[in-house]
């Protein structure tokens, strides 16, 4: 049986590396996934009515995503080290499945923009209101988590809104009047779409990578085999 070429050889370190990341990243974002789930903080979320939908689903997508990647990984590691055919087409397959998803979901985003930032608006202004009317410890903790991460403070962006505490601490006058929060989830979807989508296509170019690695090494694979 012949052995691989060192092109091949190289092939199959490089799929091996890109596979162990792509298992890391998915390890970090089930721990995610699951902090979020089952924190103190958060959990309590998934037990009381009228609870923020979309917060919910976008925590079940992250536990998904982070358990494939996790599969995605492991079948492409194995299988470059094992150089098994079987997981390498395994591999392929779905790294096929997650580029044909990201596509979908891109062009169902775009095509939907303006709905997806209505319910964002709607989510936050859902969130904020329960938050005043219960101080309840898990919607502060999830108010907080929106207003640092878009780095706004209320409806209108002043301290009249009456939730300094969950406002991300500023100086002089910016501690009264700051960003509005459905401002900043304006702007986060329309100034900041191209870095999205570059992202995204990034992503996608890499998936594009290890799917071609990937069949490359399986034929060098059957090569070897295949020779007597």
């Amino acid at each position: 049986m012949a052995a691989l070429t060192s092109g091949e050889q190289a092939v199959k370190y490089l799929l091996f590396a890109f596979n162990f990341v792509i298992w890391l990243a998915g390890t970090g974002v089930l721990a995610v996934g699951l902090w979020l789930r089952f924190d103190k903080t958060t959990s309590s979320l998934f037990q009381v009515e009228n609870s923020p939908s979309t917060f919910l689903i976008g925590v079940y997508i992250l536990l998904a995503a982070g358990a494939l990647m996790m599969v995605v990984g492991f079948l492409g590691c194995c299988g470059a080290l094992k150089e098994s055919q079987c997981m390498l087409g395994l591999f392929f397959i779905f790294l096929l499945i997650i580029f044909a998803a990201e596509v979908a979901a891109g062009i169902w985003g775009l095509s939907n923009k303006a709905k997806i930032v209505e319910e964002m608006k709607q989510f936050y202004n859902q969130t904020f209101n329960n938050y005043k009317t219960t101080k309840q410890t898990a919607l502060k903790e999830t108010l907080t988590a929106i207003q640092y991460a878009l780095q706004c403070c209320g409806p209108t962006g002043t301290a009249l809104d009456g939730v300094s505490d969950t406002c991300p601490q500023q100086q002089g006058l910016s501690a009264i009047i700051t960003t509005s929060c459905p401002a900043a989830i304006d702007d986060l979807f329309n100034s900041k779409m191209h870095i999205i989508g570059g992202v995204g296509i990034g992503i996608g170019v890499i998936m594009i990578f290890g799917m071609i690695f990937s069949m490359l090494l399986c034929c060098g694979i059957r090569r070897t085999r295949d020779v007597v």
